[in-house]
């Protein structure tokens, strides 16, 4: 195209960029995310590193436990019941100087997950608002992200957009500058489909790069039997 590094692609050349990228996927394997902290009711703080104990060699006698992807917990003294009934409410004042710890410490990614806040999702967004004024970069939040009955699917794929999404906005954000404002700028998601850059999310980038690679793949089988 005769561009220079520094030069904008102009939209006349080129009016719509779709990719599909691995960066989600090699920060998830060589454990690069950014630093998180997880929220969860009180008295599930280890909910998710026990999981469903599923065990693919039973008679193993050293079981490799996956590195958990959060290194805080913080567990809120909130509930609300099956039925909907509110046991406890989350305090504000008790939770916020705990917070600040956390940001002092130096994490700025957020992971919230609730007891049943798949339906009465309430409470999560209560300390969601709390967090995000307090300034975290990245407050992601169960029932907005993955609102799955069960707490251990809500919780790990919570845990995994907020350990993904603040490196792959930071991505997007270099790619989008690159760009300049002409070409329209999607992205694959691990389910094959595309969406606009700014709703690209770390739990939709996982197999973003493979998804992207299959499609390309099948594409050409198919060009191919039409030739024959």
């Amino acid at each position: 195209m005769g561009l220079t590094a520094k030069d904008k692609v102009p939209s006349q050349s080129v009016g719509h960029v779709k990719m599909g990228t691995t960066v989600a996927t090699n920060a998830l394997l060589e454990r690069k995310g950014d630093r998180t902290a997880l929220l969860i009711t009180k008295g599930f703080g280890d909910m998710l590193e026990i999981g469903y104990q599923a065990r693919p060699d039973i008679f193993a006698k050293e079981i490799l436990k996956p590195e958990l992807l959060y290194e805080e917990v913080l567990e809120v003294d909130e509930r609300v019941l099956a039925d909907g009934t509110i046991e406890q409410a989350p305090d504000a004042n008790a939770l916020k100087p705990q917070l600040e710890a956390l940001k002092q410490s130096g994490i700025d990614s957020i992971a919230i997950t609730f007891i049943h806040a798949w339906k009465y999702s309430a409470h999560e967004a209560q300390v969601a608002k709390l967090v995000r004024e307090m300034g975290f970069s990245q407050v992601s939040v169960s029932h907005e992200v993955s609102p799955l009955v069960k707490l251990i699917g809500r919780g790990d794929t919570t845990v995994v957009d907020a350990y993904l999404s603040p490196i792959l906005r930071r991505y997007v954000e270099q790619v989008s500058s690159q760009l300049g404002d002409g070409p329209k700028l999607s992205f694959m998601m691990s389910s094959g489909g595309l969406t606009a850059s700014d709703l690209f999310q770390g739990k939709d980038a996982i197999l973003s790069g493979p998804a992207g690679g299959l499609l390309v793949q099948l594409k050409h089988q198919n060009l191919l039997a039409s030739i024959r």
